[in-house]
């Protein structure tokens, strides 16, 4: 028998084809994060949004923990160095945002969170500027307007005047406060440790765990009562808990990770701009929720933004890297 004949050869010769499309990999991530959204609201009625994280994030550390292990112990000094950033990104960036993501569902339309969370390129973009000062030109500025407004008339349903008596749906809200949060946590990787993704996985990972099940035993209705809904979950509620444990968790990062490595970040996180995207057709596809014409004109200023703001991005990269 032929190695190409062999199944494992083939699967082998499969992964490591996969290994290498990098934009396959980006589109991928990009789909599991934004089926994140569509997850959150399958868990309702199955698992309250912290039961649902704890889950999450303690089933994701015990499938990634074993394969971890070598590298933890290997990057075990600069892992200690940098713990403090570590659990910073496990209880902001994974957990909390999370959470507020799986609320939000329960209060508005898994479009609106999908749209919404448009928002986040652009809040890293303002928090740049106001923490690092890193300026931006003006073309930027245009692009960041107009992507903050489209969010704004998602929150507002196409009414942005009720933003003057605060009448925002509260589950948009809080996707809007989740989206701070994440921009906060993607701001302070510029202090992540220098470590492999499995060990960055890994640890930040165990820290998402504490911190979840903290918050459940805190907030929530403790320990005892996740046993009891867990163990009455219908097999709706274990298919969600491992697809967000294993895809969004695990597998994305991994092909994140990847595909960056193919073609470098400024090209790749572009594709994060995918999420809100896959979130919306996701919504509508599964879940046979609707587009109303708030959403498309929304749709339209994000899109508009997001380009113009990456067009401005990649033109001032191109002067700087000019040869003089």
């Amino acid at each position: 028998m032929t190695k190409s004949n062999h199944p494992t050869g083939s699967s082998h010769s499969l992964f490591a084809t996969i290994a290498n499309q990098p934009y396959l990999l980006l589109v991928l991530s990009a789909l599991f994060w934004g089926g994140n959204i569509i997850a959150g609201k399958l868990a309702i009625g199955e698992l309250a949004p912290l039961e649902l994280s704890a889950m999450r994030w303690l089933v994701a550390f015990l499938v990634i923990a074993p394969f971890a292990w070598s590298a933890v112990r290997a990057e075990w000094a600069e892992i200690r160095r940098g713990i403090f950033w570590l659990a910073f990104y496990g209880v902001v960036g994974f957990v909390s945002f999370n959470v507020l993501l799986y609320a939000a569902t329960t209060y508005t339309a898994a479009v609106n969170v999908a749209m919404i969370q448009a928002a986040i390129p652009v809040l890293v973009m303002v928090g740049n500027f106001a923490i690092f000062r890193v300026r931006a030109s003006a073309l930027h500025i245009v692009g960041v307007t107009l992507t903050i407004y489209g969010v704004i008339h998602v929150a507002t349903h196409g009414a942005p005047l009720r933003l003057v008596g605060l009448d925002v749906n509260l589950g948009d809200a809080l996707m809007l406060l989740a989206g701070a949060l994440y921009a906060l946590h993607s701001l302070m990787l510029r202090y992540k440790p220098k470590i492999g993704w499995m060990s960055f996985i890994a640890v930040t990972s165990f820290f998402a765990a504490v911190s979840a099940c903290l918050y459940q035993a805190m907030f929530s209705t403790g320990p005892a009562a996740l046993v009891a809904d867990v163990a009455a979950m219908s097999w709706r509620g274990w298919g969600v808990v491992l697809y967000v444990a294993l895809l969004p968790s695990i597998v994305a990062q991994m092909t994140y990770a990847r595909g960056v490595e193919l073609i470098g970040p400024n090209r790749g996180s572009l594709f994060i701009n995918l999420i809100p995207v896959f979130g919306a057709l996701l919504a509508v596809g599964l879940l046979g929720e609707s587009l109303e014409p708030f959403h498309m004109i929304a749709a339209l200023f994000i899109i508009a933004g997001i380009a113009i703001a990456e067009y401005a991005g990649r033109r001032h990269l191109k002067d700087v890297l000019k040869p003089q």
